[in-house]
């Protein structure tokens, strides 16, 4: 499994949870107010990325350790994301328009290194928590 496979799976498991982020906030907006709406929206699709993470873009197996730790990568999502923002519009003199896109791009590998970290933490030591069957395994 290389890194560069990982950061592929990564940004389309991205993808496809902006996607589904997108098609429940519709959905739920029919019924919620939007702030609502918007929450479980985030929440639900939160879910689906991690299991998607998990199992699509690192091969391992989910556990409540990693769930309850993945949230951190939208914290440092937006943690990065936002301060690329401010520096962008403010001291580099981009439109507040379109720095959202350079700094989600910036976004990336930080999200990226954090969901990696957290995926294939301690417990991955030694190839135990990997889908992947062990080496010499037939």
């Amino acid at each position: 499994m290389t890194v560069r496979g990982q950061l592929v799976r990564f940004a389309l498991v991205g993808a496809v949870n902006t996607g589904t982020y997108y098609g429940l906030y519709l959905l739920f907006s029919r019924w919620l107010p939007y702030v609502a709406a918007h929450v479980a929206a985030f929440l639900l699709s939160m879910v689906g990325s991690f299991f998607l993470t998990s199992r699509f873009t690192y091969r391992t197996r989910p556990t409540w350790r990693k769930f309850l730790l993945f949230p951190l990568t939208n914290a440092a999502n937006f943690v990065v994301t936002t301060a690329g923002v401010y520096l962008l519009v403010s001291v580099a003199g981009l439109d507040s328009h379109w720095a959202p896109l350079p700094a989600a791009a910036l976004a990336v590998p930080v999200t990226f290194l954090l969901s990696r970290t957290i995926m294939l933490g301690p417990e991955n030591r030694g190839g135990r928590d990997s889908l992947q069957e062990p080496v010499g395994a037939k």
